[in-house]
């Protein structure tokens, strides 16, 4: 089978993440959330002291963030 992907959109709050883990579950493929992706690489940076506007610095910095499944 090729790859599967799926982009849901929508407002905040609406279950966009809720509405992915189930897609994902129903149809036995991998889920990544990217809201959260972005969320912990901006975190490591605040925490590194990275300049958020240095777009190398945060390309580097998001190669070494270790992502971990989470639920």
């Amino acid at each position: 089978m090729g790859r599967i992907r799926v982009a849901i959109d929508g407002p905040a709050g609406s279950g966009k993440s809720s509405v992915a883990r189930e897609v994902a579950r129903e149809l036995g493929i991998s889920h990544l959330d990217t809201g959260a992706t972005y969320r912990a690489v901006a975190l490591a940076a605040l925490r590194a002291g990275v300049d958020v506007r240095d777009g190398e610095r945060l390309a580097g910095l998001a190669r070494e963030v270790l992502l971990t499944p989470g639920g």
